[in-house]
């Protein structure tokens, strides 16, 4: 296993072979996704929703990683298994969700995406989320900046920086929220912002739409799991965005309990 700190430099080179590795398993994700037949689904032991999709998206991330940096980790939502006893001792590791938004997979609406996030000393310093459906990948470099490559009406694939946004005066705060899991006390965030706008979106596309300045406000108002994240946290820093946890002291993503709390995204 290694034991050193991945340069700036290494970060860079690896982030567009995440990207590609994103994108790949997107596409093993829509060729389930593109099936005339029912979905099947099976039910994990928190009852969460498992599908082939999820499966086939996290053998091959699984099977890449492996190739490109095999003395690296790999923390799955899909293989999560590993006891803190071990996971303790990680320096760094892969945090990896291979279909983020299984209820929007099997809702049909397009909003899932791949989550691939590399955490350092506890914290994450490279994260691509890619949307198979919407033809868009997000990614980023802590310190390097953030980025969506976004596939136009002629088949090109279209790469821009994003940056995240504070309302200017007199716009309504964009307040973006989960279009599939219910949060109780959003009605008590959206009272402190008299002029808002709420938008509903599923999967990790929430933290993407604070970090290119789509949205100003993401509350997360319970629970999610590190997989959940990771990226998107990245991201979202990234694009100069912040991101709090409550009740987490020191690394967010070193240690034993691997469900989040409540936390934010804030331009």
């Amino acid at each position: 296993m290694t034991s050193y700190t991945p340069t700036q430099q290494q970060l860079s080179q690896w982030l567009p072979q995440i990207c590609q590795i994103a994108v790949a398993a997107g596409n093993a994700i829509l060729a389930i996704y593109h099936q005339p037949e029912v979905v099947a689904v099976q039910h994990k032991a928190d009852d969460s929703p498992l599908t082939a999709a999820d499966l086939a998206a996290h053998q091959l991330i699984m099977r890449e990683l492996s190739v490109l940096t095999p003395d690296i980790p790999v923390l799955s939502e899909e293989a999560a298994d590993i006891p803190w006893s071990v996971r303790q001792h990680w320096p760094c590791y892969w945090l990896v969700d291979p279909l983020d938004g299984t209820k929007e997979f099997i809702k049909r609406n397009g909003e899932f995406t791949v989550n691939i996030a590399l955490i350092v000393a506890g914290e994450p310093v490279l994260g691509v989320i890619h949307a198979p459906v919407l033809q868009k990948t997000y990614s980023a470099v802590l310190g390097l900046g953030a980025f969506v490559a976004e596939v136009d009406a002629q088949g090109q694939t279209q790469s821009r920086v994003i940056q995240a946004k504070k309302p200017v005066e007199g716009e309504p705060v964009k307040i973006v929220g989960s279009r599939s899991h219910a949060q109780p006390g959003m009605d008590a965030v959206l009272a402190k912002y008299p002029q808002h706008e709420l938008l509903a979106v599923g999967s990790s596309l929430k933290f993407c739409l604070v970090a290119e300045g789509s949205a100003h406000l993401y509350p997360r108002l319970g629970p999610t799991m590190l997989w959940d994240t990771g990226a998107g946290h990245v991201i979202a820093v990234a694009a100069g965005a912040s991101v709090s946890y409550d009740g987490i002291e020191g690394p967010a993503y070193q240690r034993e309990e691997l469900q989040n709390g409540n936390f934010t995204v804030q331009a």
